[in-house]
């Protein structure tokens, strides 16, 4: 992470650097992240909270190009073009029925351990890319995923590669951006009214 894309993050309070410094990088060198430090990354994902500690999130790692490759028809030509370079592929989904009612709480929960993974991959100088444009039901069906558990996102992570090594258009985008300010997403004691 170099300073710039620090200091061109600006927050409207003081946090720590962590969380601005987890982007959505999309060059990615073509180095084998070692099990030891990926494990560190579920690891953290797994102490994320959940209602009644259900954990409702399961993990689906691709590692090898063999199964990589399984998951490449179904993803749309602009993510191939560049997740193609990652060394891990993580399809996230999540459990919804709890002891045999619906969970109204599962994408919720699991969005926690994604956010878990992804700082922790910002600890141990990785990046992580989540996407959503790739077929669902493709996915399902190649990856075996019972119905009983929803698609959330298919992940890449692995050790940032330069802009230069991205298609031409997706040069320019390769940098964080920045964030709404933090008033315009809260309320006062309902809908609408201007917190202050």
């Amino acid at each position: 992470m170099t300073s710039n894309t620090i200091s061109s993050r600006k927050t409207d309070h003081p946090i720590d650097s962590l969380f601005t410094r987890r982007w959505s990088p999309r060059s990615f060198m073509e180095k084998t992240v070692p099990d030891e430090l990926l494990m560190r990354l579920f690891e953290a994902a797994r102490w994320a909270p959940s209602a009644y500690n259900h954990q409702p999130w399961r993990f689906i790692v691709m590692r090898t190009q063999e199964e990589r490759e399984r998951i490449f028809p179904c993803i749309s030509e602009f993510n191939l073009a560049w997740c193609k370079k990652a060394p891990v592929l993580v399809m996230i989904i999540s459990e919804k029925n709890r002891d045999g009612e619906p969970n109204h709480s599962h994408a919720f929960d699991t969005g926690a351990a994604w956010s878990h993974f992804a700082l922790a991959a910002v600890m141990e100088g990785l990046i992580t890319h989540p996407m959503t444009g790739f077929d669902f039901e493709q996915a399902r069906k190649i990856l075996q995923i019972p119905n009983s558990y929803e698609i959330q996102a298919l992940v890449a992570v692995g050790y940032q590669g330069s802009a230069d090594a991205l298609p031409e258009p997706l040069r320019a985008r390769e940098q964080p951006n920045s964030r709404r300010p933090v008033e315009d997403s809260i309320y006062s004691g309902s809908f609408g009214k201007k917190f202050s």
